[in-house]
């Protein structure tokens, strides 16, 4: 339990110190830096290395010239065959051997080469009497030691060059790491007869690389403290601390929105674009405070509007819930839903007297609050009128006389109306610019009636509408719409249309009111989809049994 946790304080903190700024900022300093430094560092330390290895070999380089005036290169042959000790070959090694331990050479040496460079012959080693090595005798021979030293033997014998440079520092090396100084030694007859050369040991090269590196590293250190040292102060005074301010009053605002006590702009005291930040937010505050002050009122305005809306919805469905005449010789049923809260649409059935059903169904231009106001005025015009005469051309007449009277919107409305004969199923209609009405004659399908259409109601004063009449026989049935049915439209745009309609119907024409709107509805829904509904959508349905309904009724 205690390690879990320590485990959780430990990850608190990185993460603290992890979402720290000045923290992320000085680290990508110091990265930085430290990058550079090291890129310096290897560029400085390669650029040094090489020059003092260039000066360390052309000292050696000096160091062979200078051995070479004490050599007799004509004696070289002679001194192999002859006795060594003959007072010029004597002499000449003394010279190289004082040079040697005066310059700190490690070995000053002259030699000859084979034909093909494999082998070198000794006639001259001396060494420095520091080293741990002893001199070859004169006349001494040994393998050449790699092809480097082979193809260096070859430009000099081919006098391709005059001097030569080996360096060996890398392997394993029998007398450590060194530089090779090389010399042609020439005869009197111009050709070469060996070769000098001067091998210094590079200690003291590689201790100055070393210092070099240490120095350097101890440079890049001391930089990387004082530039996080320095970063720090800063960041802290000019970043930091106004950040944290910004931080914490954006929370301060972002949990409980109110005025604060002192600005931002007061707080932050740089010149940068952290102040210019802070303004920001001040004016940000500001206008959300005024937003949040202008939303409270409007969200109560419409919620005023939406329960206002919702009692217009309430007092327009109760306006629209005909009461069911109740006769066995008919059924008949109908639905509004309109497409925002109150609609366009609308209709009635009711019974003028005992043998007489009036039904009527409507759509009005536009949606909303003025089409439902001008729905209820021409809905209750119409009951009005019914009173005065029972002939639907001259109802309509009427109530398009009283509308035009007061219509300074110019709204109008579409119109079917049909006065029913329950005795005989007679039934006198007229149309004013509405859908052409659906019916189903016993036995058959529900067909397209194409009725005589007048001009609609609210368009102009003076206008007559002609009257037509058909007959229900027992178990015919009449469907009537407004287009919200066949304007129904899908996603893609396409409309619902009336072979779809007659298609929904038809699927059992000789069902009851309600089932047969039911089926229709069913089909817009499956047709339409997602896609949202764009008018109202209304239909009435009544279905006919004539004179002998009331004994199937009882029967059933």
């Amino acid at each position: 339990m205690k390690e879990t946790i320590k485990t959780k304080i430990q990850d608190k903190t990185v993460n603290a110190i992890r979402s720290n700024i000045a923290w992320n900022i000085i680290t990508a300093a110091v990265v930085m830096l430290l990058v550079f430094g090291l890129v310096a560092q290897v560029v400085g330390y390669l650029n040094f290395s090489d020059a003092f290895t260039d000066e360390y070999s052309q000292n050696a380089i000096r160091i062979a010239r200078a051995a070479g005036d004490y050599v007799f290169a004509d004696r070289l042959d002679d001194y192999l065959k002859e006795d060594p000790t003959q007072i010029d070959y004597i002499l000449s090694y003394s010279q190289m051997e004082n040079l040697c331990n005066k310059v700190g050479a490690e070995f000053i040496y002259v030699i000859q080469p084979s034909e093909d460079y494999s082998e070198i012959t000794f006639v001259f080693n001396t060494v420095n009497k520091a080293s741990e090595f002893e001199p070859y005798p004169i006349g001494y021979v040994r393998k050449t030691t790699n092809d480097d030293y082979k193809e260096k033997y070859r430009r000099l014998y081919d006098q391709e060059s005059l001097e030569e440079i080996v360096v060996r520092d890398k392997g394993f090396i029998e007398s450590g790491s060194h530089i090779t100084a090389m010399i042609a030694l020439y005869d009197d007859s111009g050709k070469t007869a060996g070769i000098l050369c001067v091998q210094r040991q590079m200690d003291a090269l590689s201790a100055a690389r070393r210092n070099y590196l240490i120095h350097m590293a101890i440079i890049l250190v001391i930089s990387l403290v004082l530039v996080a040292t320095f970063y720090g102060l800063y960041l802290r005074r000019y970043m930091v601390k106004p950040l944290r301010a910004v931080k914490d009053e954006t929370e301060r605002f972002a949990a409980a929105p109110s005025k604060a006590q002192v600005t931002l702009s007061e707080t932050v005291k740089t010149h940068n674009e952290i102040r210019q930040l802070a303004a920001a937010i001040d004016t940000m505050e500001e206008e959300t405070l005024n937003y949040i002050e202008n939303l409270t009122a409007v969200t109560a305005e419409q919620e005023r509007i939406g329960v206002e809306l919702g009692v217009a919805s309430a007092i327009q469905q109760g306006m629209l819930n005909s009461v069911s005449p109740n006769r066995p010789e008919l059924d008949i049923s109908a639905i509004m839903d309109p497409a925002k809260e109150v609609g366009g649409d609308f209709f009635d059935y009711f019974l003028i007297d005992d043998d007489h059903l009036c039904m009527t169904i409507a759509d009005v231009s536009g949606k909303g609050v003025p089409a439902s106001l001008f729905m209820a005025i021409t809905k209750v015009l119409i009951t009005d009128t019914t009173l005065v005469t029972r002939s639907p051309a001259e109802i309509l007449r009427m109530v398009n006389e009283r509308v035009c009277q007061k219509n300074k919107l110019d709204m109008f409305v579409t119109v079917w109306l049909g006065i029913l004969e329950i005795s005989t199923g007679r039934v006198i209609a007229a149309n004013a610019g509405h859908e052409y009405p659906l019916i189903y004659h016993n036995g058959g399908a529900f067909e397209l009636m194409k009725d005589k259409h007048g001009f609609v109601i609210g368009g102009m004063e003076g206008v007559r509408f002609k009257e037509y009449e058909f007959v229900m026989k027992e178990g015919d049935s009449l469907f009537l719409y407004t287009d919200g049915v066949p304007e129904a439209t899908d996603s893609s745009e396409q409309l619902f249309g009336l072979d779809r309609t007659l298609a929904a119907l038809n699927t059992a024409p000789d069902g009851e009111p309600q089932a047969l709107m039911a089926s229709v509805r069913e089909a817009v829904d499956k047709f339409v989809g997602d896609a949202p509904q764009f008018d109202d959508l209304t239909m009435m349905c009544l279905k006919y049994y004539g004179a002998s309904g009331k004994e199937r009724k009882e029967e059933v």
